[in-house]
């Protein structure tokens, strides 16, 4: 059945103009709030859509501007004999070139054979649908699908009322199943007699007041009614409209009583029974009303892993868990920008798919901070928790993720940011110093627009926060990691740093007595960063030690690593480009 080749859009909502080649399974759209991942739905279920008209607005126009029609396009590739029959559409079929993306109003030899449906709303508001083809309009023809055409074609769409298409109403999927249908009159009329004689016998009695009241003024008027009128049910006047006839469960429930996260996953089963018959499926806000494990179940109903794809889908999330499961060529990024919108794929290099299975979070918000190990990504999110508490924004709120990269390659950060930043995302690396990248790497990465903030002098973290740090942080650092891991195993950390020069009662002592000194100091961020012992290498850990102890300090901390801080919390809350 039809597949969806090219989508075009001009001034809808805040689309000004857009152009997507989607995929033939599974269109999965992720960005932030107000990138257009809804309004792309929208269009497409209106441009294809099997109705005869659609309330228009002037908020349905590009910054309102009423003066430039709404326009939108799609083209249908994959088409029946039926619809390219010279017959019935040879005025209109075109060529699809999908290597280059190019459609040509003459069907070439090795071009598809498309049609393409355009929806065109004026300044009137009103909605017009036709075919597109410079050939027909050289010689003044115009003409849409027909009425039959269009059903077939229309998208299935699940969205918040599915419970739709429970019932035989027009267009459900059921009606799609199959050819069956049911005729319901004979059962109603019969229905219907039944209803009229059990309430008339009753009538009388609760309206046998009124009854006397309308046969006494007949009688006085003249007009021949009878002795004995009743007030019984018009059959004529019960009303049955689409829908009469709908799915109930074993014990006569109406299946549409059904949760929302049932309902969709038992119509998008049905929808893939269907797809002999329509193979377009939208689904805004996929995860509504659904467990992480049943997100799973209607991805695969849906034939998220089926080769090739039982159904053409487009849909939206903010689900991390869609996101694990599906491969990076079902995803696709919008981006919005004053001129166009652009809707990119994700791809299945190796760094982008790795990506997304380990921070599929970070692809949901449109700026990322990629983090060397996860003590950075505990310090950000400690010291975020303490600035929230104190009256700033946080940085989720601000649009901001956190992708931890495990360590390893000095070179791995930018790998990660880098696939970010090639798909539109701001893309930030906060980094130890004590391994440095190859320096072509982080080079180019800051040249294509990416920002680092490193620590200084050869430093990793623990040593920057040593050094930086207060004598009272400093200590309550100490006292910390002693909490967390016991004396015994911190004062051999401190021996082992220090050859043997210092340990963990000699540096108490010298806080009471001098103050903390600089060699000190080194000695406690080489024995904080200890090799798969490291006092604070956890989120958690760090975390807790940053909220509680590093926060409250950095403003009597050492100002150029408050300056790091302060950058990236200032970057965090840029809105960027």
């Amino acid at each position: 059945m039809a597949r969806v080749r090219v989508v075009e859009i001009k001034n809808f909502r805040g689309i000004n103009e857009l152009t997507w080649y989607p995929a033939a399974g599974i269109n999965c759209l992720i960005g932030p709030g107000d990138s257009g991942k809804s309004s792309i739905l929208d269009a497409i279920d209106f441009c294809l859509g099997a109705r005869r008209s659609i309330q228009f607005t002037d908020a349905d126009f590009h910054l309102l501007d009423v003066e430039t029609p709404i326009t939108i396009a799609v083209t249908l590739g994959e088409i029946d004999d039926h619809l390219k029959s010279l017959e019935t559409y040879g005025m209109y079929v075109r060529g699809f070139n999908a290597a280059t993306g190019t459609i040509e109003d003459e069907p070439e030899k090795d071009a598809e054979t498309v049609l393409t449906v355009k929806l065109t709303v004026a300044s009137d508001l009103e909605p017009t649908w036709t075919l597109v083809s410079k050939r027909a309009d050289a010689q003044g023809l115009t003409r849409n699908l027909s009425w039959c055409d269009r059903v077939r074609l229309a998208p299935t769409r699940i969205g918040v009322m599915a419970d739709y298409h429970l019932g035989w109403r027009r267009g459900s999927v059921l009606n799609r199943v199959s050819e069956e249908r049911a005729d319901a009159s004979a059962a109603l009329a019969k229905a219907a007699r039944d209803a009229r004689a059990a309430f008339g016998d009753q009538a009388q009695g609760q309206l046998g007041e009124t009854l006397g009241v309308v046969a006494t003024t007949a009688r006085e008027l003249g007009i021949p009614i009878g002795e004995n009128i009743k007030a019984m049910l018009d059959a004529h006047s019960v009303s049955f409209s689409g829908g009469t006839i709908s799915l109930h469960d074993e014990d006569g429930v109406p299946l549409r009583g059904l949760g929302i996260g049932s309902t969709r996953l038992l119509i998008a089963g049905l929808q893939r029974k269907a797809a002999a018959h329509s193979s377009i499926i939208l689904i805004d806000e996929l995860e509504h009303g659904l467990e992480p494990h049943r997100i799973i179940r209607l991805l695969g109903s849906l034939g998220a892993k089926d080769v090739p794809p039982p159904l053409q889908v487009f849909m939206t999330t903010h689900s991390p868990v869609a996101l694990r499961e599906l491969s990076g060529d079902q995803l696709f990024v919008t981006r919005s920008s004053v001129d166009r919108h652009n809707v990119r794929l994700l791809g299945t290099a190796d760094d982008i798919q790795s990506t997304i299975r380990l921070y599929p979070d970070a692809f949901l918000a449109p700026k990322v901070i990629v983090c060397e190990g996860a003590s950075e990504i505990g310090l950000i999110r400690g010291l975020d928790q303490y600035r929230t508490a104190n009256g700033k924004a946080a940085i989720t709120a601000q649009g901001t993720a956190l992708a931890d990269c495990g360590g390893g390659d000095a070179d791995r950060p930018f790998k990660r940011a880098a696939a970010f930043h090639a798909l539109g995302y701001r893309a930030a690396v906060v980094r130890d110093d004590d391994k440095r990248p190859t320096t072509a790497v982080e080079t180019s990465f800051i040249a294509g627009g990416g920002t680092v903030v490193a620590w200084r002098d050869g430093r990793a973290l623990e040593d920057e926060l040593f050094l930086s740090l207060t004598d009272d942080a400093v200590g309550k650092l100490l006292d910390r990691a002693v909490e967390l891991h016991g004396k015994e195993l911190i004062n051999e950390h401190i021996k082992s740093a220090s050859q043997n020069a210092k340990d963990l009662d000699g540096i108490n002592f010298e806080a009471v007595i001098n103050g903390i000194s600089r060699e000190s100091r080194a000695v406690l961020g080489k024995a904080a960063r200890t090799k798969k012992a490291g006092w604070f290498k956890s989120v958690t850990w760090m975390e807790d030690a940053a909220r509680d102890i590093v926060g409250p300090d950095l403003a009597n901390a050492d100002p150029d690593f408050r300056a790091l801080v302060d950058y990236i919390f200032a970057w965090a809350g840029d809105a960027g480009q």
